[in-house]
Order: C-alpha cells, then structure tokens, then sequence
C-alpha cells in the first residue's frame, strides 16, 4: 500500500509498504478516507517531537471506513467511522478511573505507532466511532476539535464566565468554539495577526493582538480590572504559559491545553492569593467526540471555514514541507486518501 513516511527530521516520501494483515479479535482494517495534518505532524516532520523514533507514518486525525472486523468487533464491513487514536491499556489508574485520554502506557497513532497517512490501519474497534451523518472529510477534523471540547469541559467553567484564550491555532480556536457553546463569554489573545483577523472576521471572536502596547490594557477593559475567570493556554509556548497566571482572576483557573518540554515556574504568593485552580488538559474522551458530532452537525461548529487547505496522499510530502514552514492562510489541512463516494 502507499504511505508516506517521515525517515527522519525533514525528510518525508511517498512509499510502498506491506499491507496490513487481517484484524485480530476486537479490532477492524480501516480503509483510510482522510487525514488532518495536526501540529504534531509538522513537529515531527521537522524534527521537534520529543517522544518519538524514526522511521514513521504519521497521521492520526483520521476517518475511515471498515474493511474488515475481527471476531467481536461489532462493526459492519463499508461502515464510516471516526477514530479516536489514543490507544489505551484498559487497566492502569487512568483507566480504572475511566480517563483512558491519560493513560499511564497509552499510544498514539502517529506518534508512538505508526499513523493513518496510508491506505489502511489496524484500530481497536472500541477506538471507533460512527460518524452520525458526517462526511468523511468533515469527519477527519473532529479530533483536533474534541480538543478543545475537552478543554472546556476540564475547566469547568460554566454560562457568562469571562473566558481568555490565548493562542489562535487550530487547538485555541476549537477550545475557543466550546467555550462559546458552553455560554462564556471569550477573549482570543494571539500575536499573529493574520489569524486574529480569521478569529475576528470568520468567527465573530473578540481578540487581543498581543504585539501592540495597548493589549494589557485591552485585556484589562474586558474584564473591568478583574481579570479571566478561566485562562486557556494553547501556545505551546513556555514563555507564554508563564505569563498566563498573571491573567487569571482570584478563584479563578488556568487550562494548559498544550504541552512543551520546559519546566513551567510561577511565583507562588500570586498563585496563593488567588486561590487558583491548576489544570491540565490532554487529549479528548468519547463524550468529547460525541459532543464535536453533534455541534458539527447541528451548524454550531463551522467546518467549511476551518478547513482551509486540502491536499492528496501522493502530494502530501511536498505539502507538508511547505506548510511546515509557510502557514500564511492555513488554519487545517486535510488530506483525501480516498474519495468519498
């Protein structure tokens, strides 16, 4: 089958590997449909992945349809799903206390495992989803939503709370979209222009554009002085997640939604007085899935303006290396493995 595979930092072919055998019980071959380019792709493209070995097939923003399940698998053969790619032992704490999104030996497709940037994959059935109605290319961008879902549910954080999210990437807007959903009220701090005027002009956000003198004090004007009732950093940026506590309101919370490999510091006499909540969020669960369906399909997520860039498996080497580096326009990239239809 065609996959294309990262050799090493910088390099990425199109190649021809064996195909996958057929599923052991509980599991299903996926015909691949479409595959959205994460952030984590680019990472690992360009060599800036920490947890990771080379050779690999990345991908892992996936839909597909079944081509064959193993015993007890309970799926159809030709039905569309969505897949959830965080592999889960099913028997640590994490587990145990129904929190496989942290399990302690969990793998991801396309980081820790090798991806969906091919023609098939073997998945868990239990790692399956029916798409309730949605096209398999919408399909492929509900995990970097669900997110942002999980994000927002983490929190907390219910209607009318004043809700900053700093970093206007695909993870912030999703997390900024739940956040909407759940009824807050939303602030998106970034200093990217071009994709603050996308939050502003496409999705009808507030925002802060942090490179001008006058943020702290557009900051401030939201909030009347006090400061964000919940703070969501989706930078992957340490510096950025520093400064994030100094935004968060007395009982209030921050929300790491993004991971980087710097120890974070804080003073904690302001982390004290505040009674701060502390929380991190990673990866999605299923009711996160469920809840991006559901939004997607009852128009309240706009999948049509996020997907911005579309590409082929065969051109996907050369796209990603230049998206690697030239994201002017670019909010998600999705590659068609296979047509619809």
């Amino acid at each position: 089958m065609k996959a294309a595979v990262c050799l090493a930092p910088g390099k990425l072919v199109l190649r021809d590997l064996a195909w996958p055998a057929l599923p052991p019980p509980g599991w299903a071959l996926l015909s691949v449909s479409h595959v959205g380019i994460c952030g984590t792709d680019y990472h690992i493209f360009e060599g800036k992945h920490p947890f990771l070995t080379y050779p690999r097939v990345m991908g892992h923003e996936i839909s597909g349809t079944v081509a064959a399940a193993g015993e007890g698998a309970g799926l159809a053969t030709g039905q569309a799903v969505i897949v959830n790619p965080y592999l889960a032992c099913g028997r640590c704490i994490a587990c145990r206390q129904d929190k496989p999104n942290c399990c302690v030996a969990i793998e991801v497709l396309g980081v820790h495992r090798d991806g969906a940037m091919c023609e098939q994959i073997l998945v868990p059935a239990a790692n399956l989803y029916p798409t309730e109605g949605l096209s398999l290319g919408d399909a492929a961008a509900v995990e970097f939503l669900a997110i942002g879902a999980h994000a927002v549910r983490r929190s907390t954080a219910g209607k009318g709370k004043r809700t900053l999210v700093i970093g206007a990437g695909p993870i912030g807007l999703g997390t900024a979209l739940f956040a909407g959903i759940a009824g807050q009220e939303v602030t998106l701090l970034d200093i990217d222009r071009e994709r603050l005027d996308f939050a502003e002009q496409g999705l009808g956000f507030v925002v802060v554009d942090g490179t001008v003198a006058t943020a702290a004090e557009a900051l401030r004007s939201r909030t009347a002085g006090e400061a964000f009732d919940v703070v969501f950093d989706a930078t992957g940026n340490s510096a950025s997640i520093r400064a994030a506590f100094a935004h968060v309101a007395h009982g209030g919370a921050l929300v790491i939604v993004s991971v980087v490999k710097d120890e974070i510091s804080f003073s904690d006499p302001e982390f004290h007085k505040r009674e701060m909540t502390l929380i991190g969020s990673r990866n999605a669960a299923r009711k996160d899935f469920d809840q991006v369906i559901a939004s997607i399909r009852n128009g309240a997520i706009p999948i049509a303006k996020l997907v911005t860039h579309r590409t082929t498996l065969a051109d996907s080497p050369r796209d990603i290396a230049h998206w690697a580096h030239q994201k002017a326009g670019l909010i998600k990239a999705v590659i068609a493995v296979q047509r619809e239809g």
